[in-house]
């Protein structure tokens, strides 16, 4: 007798079902009349759907009373009541039995089971994502509703409204939706026609649970395509993660209807939809108001996709409308016809057109696997544009003298910021690499023509011979202004530490330089000024002398 009561208490093994078994008696997720199993829900007074699920703790010696009361005949929701509910991802550990002193001595070590029952990883697998896979990571818990809609958007709401229009329980909702708000589903995987999670119910173990949904056939997607290329507003909502209406009412079943949502999960409840199938379509529907494209992927197609196929079809047709279109008279005459006529009869040639007030904005170049840097095409592109301008309105172009090296320089000087970011640095690689130099070179260049232009860079790689006159003048006014006697070389004036250098431009501008004390590495530094003291105002080193 207490060898049969001895064994009476015990718990079931928790662990995780080996491939193929799942759904045998002795399986975490199989239906059991047993202690772990949780008895389907049968009337809806067994659990308020204002207080999901709120269980008392075990204590004592009591720690077993839940799985007495499993073996017993009673109504399904004793054990719903009795056992008590984990928060997510921490399970408890069910309490031992009590023994007798006098009892038998207990069974093998081998045959124990373990004390903490293996859980089941959470979905988030983010490293596996695609176009065609996404993984969400939970919502946090959030205050009841007390009866307002679980979703914002008017597609969120037709997606409750679908689930909650196709349920056989209205009882089994609300305790679904007091799971969602209380945070009991975990990462959430969409596939195409598929939505996966893992939800923690009164069980240590989470249950898994799986909605699925019909995916369109092709004839579907190019119904649905062929009216969102239609108005160009609905491809602008699109991408701002808004789903136009008259765009769901296209003809096309793009929103579920009562029944469409085929769930199912690996508890004992035959409901339709259980419980935590429930928690997991109401967190769906928050997916849903956040990103529109998470419904398309239901239906079979990922964002890049669906993107890329309303980028073409708008192509076709903006170039089909243009080939039916009659070209535009230009004024003037045809050539065969002017070259036919002899004589002072051909016409005054029409007078230009009044050029731009300023170049245009280029348009922006897409990103695309082993193409160039969109940044540096825009780049090249604004000035282009900006050059072609000044041709145009002033019949020169200020850059055609530059050599190759000044002209990298230049481009590099223009990229907008400061900081070697990462496409900066890779576009200093490439100019340099184009020029035959090294990018600390370039980037010296860069803080040169950023300080004074093509006279700058000049300043800062040829030295030359001045004449009498400003330079000898430069001395005298830097020792009157308290600063010690610099050393003259050439067009350049340094101080006696070695950390500090004026030099002369051929602009009769002074530009100063910093650079680490007797290193001769010099830095262009501050504004050019044709005082010298002046040129030195605001250099941080200054006050090291």
């Amino acid at each position: 007798m207490r060898e049969t009561l001895a064994d009476a208490f015990r718990m079931p093994d928790m662990e995780d079902p080996a491939p193929g078994v799942e759904g045998r008696a002795g399986s975490a997720d199989a239906p059991t009349h047993g202690p772990a199993g949780e008895p389907p829900d049968t009337r809806a007074s067994d659990d308020p759907a204002s207080a999901p699920e709120t269980p008392r703790l075990p204590t004592g010696d009591r720690g077993a009373a839940p799985d007495a009361a499993a073996h017993s005949h009673g109504p399904a929701s004793a054990a719903d009541h009795q056992a008590p509910e984990p928060t997510p991802g921490h399970p408890r550990v069910p309490a031992a039995a009590p023994r007798d002193r006098g009892a038998s001595p207990a069974r093998p070590a081998t045959a124990t089971p373990p004390a903490n029952p293996a859980t089941p990883r959470s979905m988030a697998a983010p490293a596996r994502d695609g176009d065609h896979r996404r993984t969400f990571p939970p919502f946090p818990p959030r205050p009841s509703g007390d009866g307002d809609s679980f979703a914002e958007t008017w597609w969120g709401r037709a997606w409750v409204t679908a689930l909650e229009d196709g349920a056989l329980d209205p009882a089994r909702l609300a305790r679904g939706r007091g799971y969602a708000e209380q945070g009991h589903v975990d990462a959430i995987t969409v596939t195409p026609g598929l939505v996966l999670a893992y939800v923690q119910g009164s069980r240590p173990r989470p249950y898994r649970v799986q909605v699925r949904l019909r995916t369109f056939d092709e004839a579907d997607w190019d119904r649905f395509l062929d009216a969102a290329a239609d108005r160009p507003g609905h491809i602008a909502a699109l991408l701002d993660k808004e789903m136009p209406q008259s765009l769901a009412d296209c003809g096309v079943p793009l929103l579920p209807g009562p029944g469409d949502l085929a769930p199912r999960c690996s508890c004992p409840d035959s409901g339709h939809p259980c419980k935590h199938a429930a928690a997991l379509c109401y967190q769906t529907a928050r997916l849903l108001d956040a990103d529109p494209f998470v419904l398309l992927l239901l239906r079979g197609r990922g964002e890049r996709e669906v993107i890329d196929a309303l980028s073409r079809l708008s192509a076709a047709r903006a170039a089909r409308a243009a080939q039916g279109r009659e070209p535009e008279q230009l004024p003037g005459m045809r050539a065969t016809d002017a070259v036919s006529r002899r004589g002072p009869e051909l016409p005054p040639l029409p007078a230009p057109l009044p050029p731009p007030s300023h170049p245009e904005q280029p348009p922006v170049y897409p990103a695309s696997p082993g193409g160039p840097d969109p940044f540096a095409l825009d780049q090249l592109a604004t000035d282009a544009a900006a050059r072609a301008h000044v041709l145009l309105t002033t019949g020169r172009d200020p850059v055609g003298p530059l050599s190759l090296w000044h002209d990298a320089v230049r481009l590099a000087a223009a990229r907008p910021g400061s900081g070697l970011t990462a496409g900066t640095r890779a576009l200093y690689a490439s100019l340099a690499r184009a020029a035959g130099r090294t990018p600390g070179d370039l980037a010296r260049a860069v803080a040169a023509w950023r300080q004074g232009g093509p006279t700058g860079l000049s300043v800062l790689e040829e030295p030359w011979d001045p004449p009498a006159g400003r330079f000898d003048r430069a001395r005298p006014l830097l020792l009157a202004a308290d600063l010690p006697a610099f050393r003259p070389w050439r067009n350049r004036l340094t101080h006696p530490r070695g950390h500090v250098q004026l030099r002369l431009g051929r602009d009769h501008l002074w530009y100063a330089y910093e650079s680490e004390p007797d290193q001769d590495d010099w830095w262009p530094r501050g504004t050019p000024d044709p005082d010298p003291v002046g040129a030195l105002t605001g250099l941080d080193t200054l006050g090291d002398a």
